[in-house]
């Protein structure tokens, strides 16, 4: 609980331990089938942040079924269903309740081996991070649901956001990785100074930082979600500035769904960038450093 890590483990015996999330979310997309997607593959992130493998998922619900018919509650379930199957878990319940608000998310159960588990506050100095996908999303989301994105630009945030994790987590397993979490609701700024704790600081190469040019552009007029603000009110005392930047909001959005944020060696980072690319995970870069602790945990 100290370092806010991604999932509760639990040790059953000396090879293996149970690790365990839960999460949901409100609709980001229209269609209920990739809401259903985005919802799981946003619960079950946190169980490959761990270097876990997903064994059972059950089903949380909030449905208004004075608004929707049931038939948008099936398509939500086989949306979710999907990206269970996809990692090789498997649906075995869940419990569902009338809401005035849409909710979805899962209850999620996986393994590890005791002694490969990923912690999120465990970088070495020297270290590079390695971020999966782009940021932008907790703005992005705000603007679909404002009507204000164009059909393909939906396409391509619904598409990052439905992506899984999972071939991300199993290819660093390969190499010299020391921490890992995923950028969700706390933003990059957030999930970094998780990840820099008390003990090290982590610099960003503000250039290299992955994210959608609409999401700049949605920014600039104004569609910041609250959470964004939140944690740019929060953070902004462990942040070191070396530099005046336009667009610094992107650090701070509070992200569904996010990528990988790896803390790997710097033999290691090129052979797994090129990894993370070939799997799909197009947006992949070398975002920063890890380096001894200055006075902000976090220099940009």
């Amino acid at each position: 609980m100290d370092s806010s890590d991604d999932a509760a483990v639990y040790q059953i015996d000396s090879n293996k331990a149970l690790v365990q999330t839960v999460d949901i979310i409100t609709p980001v997309v229209d269609d209920p089938y990739m809401y259903g997607q985005i919802a799981a593959a946003n619960s079950l992130s946190d169980i490959f942040a761990m270097g876990a493998e997903v064994a059972t998922a059950m089903n949380i619900v909030g449905f208004d079924g004075c608004n929707h018919p049931k038939t948008v509650l099936q398509e939500i379930l086989e949306g979710g269903q999907s990206k269970i199957r996809e990692c090789g878990g498997v649906v075995v319940g869940g419990h569902t309740i009338e809401t005035p608000e849409m909710l979805y998310g899962l209850s999620v159960s996986g393994f590890v081996h005791p002694n490969r588990i990923y912690r999120n506050d465990t970088p070495k100095i020297g270290d590079l991070l390695i971020l999966t996908k782009p940021l932008g999303m907790g703005i992005l989301t705000t603007a679909i649901k404002a009507d204000m994105l164009e059909a393909k630009s939906v396409q391509n945030i619904a598409y990052i956001l439905s992506q899984l994790n999972h071939e991300a987590s199993k290819i660093m397993k390969e190499f010299d990785v020391s921490a890992c979490t995923d950028v969700t609701g706390f933003g990059l700024m957030g999930h970094s100074a998780e990840m820099a704790s008390a003990r090290v600081s982590i610099a960003f190469d503000f250039a290299s930082i992955p994210y959608l040019k609409e999401a700049t552009e949605m920014a600039d007029m104004g569609i910041i979600p609250a959470g964004t603000y939140n944690n740019l009110s929060y953070l902004k005392q462990k942040v070191k500035y070396t530099k005046e930047l336009d667009d610094d909001i992107i650090l701070y959005d509070a992200q569904t769904s996010g990528g990988l944020l790896m803390a790997v060696a710097p033999k290691d980072a090129p052979k797994l960038l090129k990894n993370l690319k070939n799997a799909g995970y197009e947006y992949s870069s070398i975002i920063a450093e890890v380096c001894k602790r200055e006075d902000r945990s976090l220099i940009v």
